[in-house]
C-alpha cells in the first residue's frame, strides 16, 4: 500500500513538473511566434513605405512631364521653374527609394536602370526646353517630341511601374506571412491556455488529494497521541514507583555515609593542622642535622602529604555534594531550577581535579577542549557532567592508556557536549537500557547501583536537554548531551 502511494505521489509530482515544463515551452514558443509576427509586421510596414516612395516617384515623373509640356505649349517660365523643382524632387525620391531597398538586390538593379532612364529623360527634357526658349517667338504647340524621347519616357514609366508591382507582390507575400504568424500565435496561445487549465485542474486535484491524505494522517496521529498519552501515563507510574525506591535508597545512603564523611573531613582538618609543626620540625632538623633528613622524607612531608590531603579534601567535598544530591533526589522533580551563566570549561576542570589521584593510578588523562558557556542550573549540569566523566574513568579498559575527552560545540541552536573515552565500550543493544533505573550493562566488576545514568537523563530532561550514547564494544563510548543555550524558567 505504501509503495503504491509512493508511486502515485511520484507520478503526480512528475506530471505537475512535466506540465509546468510544457507550459514553459509553450510560453517560450508564443514569445518566439509573437516576435516573428512583430518582425513580419515591420517588414509589411517597410514594404508599404517602399511602395509609397515608388508611387511618389512615379507621380513626380508625371508632374515633371506635365510641367515640360506646359512650357513647350505656352513658353511660360513658371512651367520651366516647376520642371526644375520636380527634377530635383525626382532625385530626392530615388535616393529615398534606394535607402529603403538595401535588403532587396533585385529592386536595386531595377532602380539603377530607372536612374539611367530618368537621367536620359531629364536630359531630353532640358534640351526641348532650351530649344523652345530659342524659338520664343514661335507659335504655341509647334514643338513636338521625337520618337526616342517618347520611348525613354515610356521605358521610365514602365520601370517605375515594375518596381511598384514587385513591391506590391512582396507586400502580398509579407502580409500572408504576417497572417500565418498571427494565426500561429493564436494556436500557441490556445494550446497554452488548454495546458494551463489542465495543469491548474491537476494541481487542484493533487492538492485536494494531499489535503485529504493529511486529514487522514492527522486523524491517525490523534489516535496515536491518545495511545501515547496512555503509554506516558503507564511510564509515569513506573517512574513514580522507581522514585519511591530512590527515596528509600537515598534515606539509607545519606545517613550511612554522612557520619564517616564527617569523620574523614574532621581528620583531614587535623592533618592539615599537624602538617605545619611537622614541616617546621623537618626544616629545623635539616638545619641542625642535615644527615638525619633524607630528600625522600622531605618530599613526603612538604609535597606529597599536602597534595594527598588536597586530594582527600577535594574528594570529600565532592562526596558531600553527592550525598546532598542523593538526599534531594526524591525532591528533584520539585526543586526550583536556578539558571545562571556557567563557565563550562571551569566546571569540567574542577571535576577533573577531583579525579587526578584516580587518573594517576590508572595511567589516564582527561583532555578538556573548548566548551561554550551555558545558562542553566549549576548543580544539575555539574551532576550530569560529573557522572559521565566518572563513568568514563570507572570503565576504562585495563592495559590501555586511558584517554577521556570532554568537548563542546554549538550546532543548530543547541549546545552539544560530548564525553568520549577509549574504554571497554557498551554493547549497542544496551545503548538505551543503560539509562533505565537500576539497569547496568556489561560485566558487573565495578561498584554501582545503576541510578547514575537514569538520574543523568532525568536531569537532562528537566534542563530541556537530551542525552544519547554511541559506542562499540572494546572501542570506547561517547555520551552526547544536547542542551539549550539558555534554560527557560517554568
Amino acid at each position: 500500500m505504501k509503495n503504491s502511494e509512493r508511486r502515485i505521489s511520484r507520478f503526480i509530482l512528475a506530471a505537475i513538473v512535466g506540465g509546468f515544463l510544457v507550459l514553459l515551452a509553450a510560453g517560450v514558443s508564443f514569445l518566439v511566434v509573437l516576435r516573428q509576427t512583430q518582425v513580419s509586421a515591420e517588414w509589411v510596414v517597410h514594404t508599404q513605405e517602399v511602395a509609397a516612395s515608388l508611387a511618389e516617384l512615379g507621380a513626380a515623373l508625371e508632374r515633371s512631364e506635365t510641367a515640360r509640356r506646359g512650357y513647350l505649349l505656352s513658353a511660360d517660365e513658371r512651367f520651366a521653374n516647376a520642371f526644375e523643382e520636380l527634377a530635383g524632387e525626382i532625385e530626392t525620391r530615388m535616393d529615398a527609394v534606394e535607402a529603403r531597398i538595401t535588403d532587396n538586390p533585385e529592386q536595386q538593379k531595377r532602380l539603377e536602370a530607372l536612374r539611367e532612364l530618368v537621367a536620359t529623360h531629364l536630359a531630353y527634357a532640358r534640351d526641348t526646353l532650351q530649344n523652345r526658349r530659342q524659338r520664343a517667338g514661335a507659335a504655341a504647340g509647334t514643338t513636338t517630341f521625337d520618337d526616342e524621347d517618347i520611348a525613354v519616357i515610356r521605358r521610365a514609366r514602365a520601370a517605375a511601374a515594375d518596381m511598384l508591382q514587385a513591391e506590391e507582390a512582396l507586400l502580398v507575400e509579407r502580409r500572408a506571412r504576417q497572417f500565418r504568424n498571427v494565426q500561429l500565435s493564436y494556436v500557441v496561445l490556445a494550446l497554452s491556455s488548454i495546458i494551463f487549465v489542465a495543469l491548474a485542474g491537476g494541481t487542484i486535484w493533487a492538492t485536494r488529494r494531499n489535503v485529504h491524505a493529511l486529514t487522514t494522517a492527522g486523524e491517525r496521529l490523534q489516535l496515536l497521541n491518545e495511545d501515547l498519552e496512555s503509554a506516558v501515563g503507564e511510564r509515569t507510574a513506573e517512574l513514580q514507583r522507581a522514585n519511591d525506591e530512590i527515596q528509600r535508597f537515598a534515606y539509607i545512603v545519606s545517613h550511612d555515609l554522612r557520619s564517616p564523611l564527617v569523620n574523614v573531613m574532621g581528620f583531614t582538618s587535623e592533618l592539615e593542622v599537624a602538617i605545619k609543626p611537622l614541616t617546621e620540625l623537618i626544616a629545623k632538623a635539616r638545619e641542625e642535622a642535615p644527615d638525619l633528613v633524607t630528600e625522600e622524607v622531605r618530599q613526603t612531608i612538604e609535597e606529597d602529604l599536602p597534595e594527598a590531603i588536597g586530594f582527600i579534601r577535594s574528594s570529600t567535598q565532592k562526596m558531600d555534594r553527592l550525598i546532598n544530591a542523593i538526599l534531594h533526589l526524591s525532591r528533584a522533580g520539585r526543586r526550583v531550577l536556578s539558571p545562571e551563566k556557567i563557565d563550562m570549561n571551569g566546571l569540567v576542570s574542577g571535576i577533573a581535579d577531583t579525579l587526578q589521584h584516580r587518573l594517576q593510578e590508572l595511567d589516564a588523562e582527561i583532555r578538556i577542549e573548548q566548551i561554550p558557556t551555558l545558562v542553566t542550573d549549576r548543580l544539575a549540569i555539574e551532576q550530569i557532567i560529573s557522572n559521565l566523566v566518572e563513568n568514563s574513568v570507572k570503565y576504562l579498559k585495563p592495559g590501555r592508556p586511558g584517554l577521556i575527552k570532554v568537548r563542546g560545540r554549538q550546532q543548530s541552536g543547541r549546545i552539544i557536549i560530548e564525553v568520549q573515552d577509549n574504554g571497554r565500550g557498551i554493547d549497542p543493544k544496551d545503548h538505551e537500557r543503560i539509562f533505565d533505573l537500576f539497569r547496568r550493562s556489561g560485566s558487573q566488576d565495578q561498584p554501582g547501583e545503576g541510578i547514575g545514568l537514569a538520574h543523568v537523563r532525568a536531569l537532562a530532561y528537566r534542563l530541556g536537554g537530551t542525552i544519547e550514547c554511541d559506542s562499540t564494544l572494546d572501542e570506547g563510548a561517547t555520551f552526547r548531551l544536547s542542551m539549550p543555550p539558555e534554560l527557560q524558567k517554568a
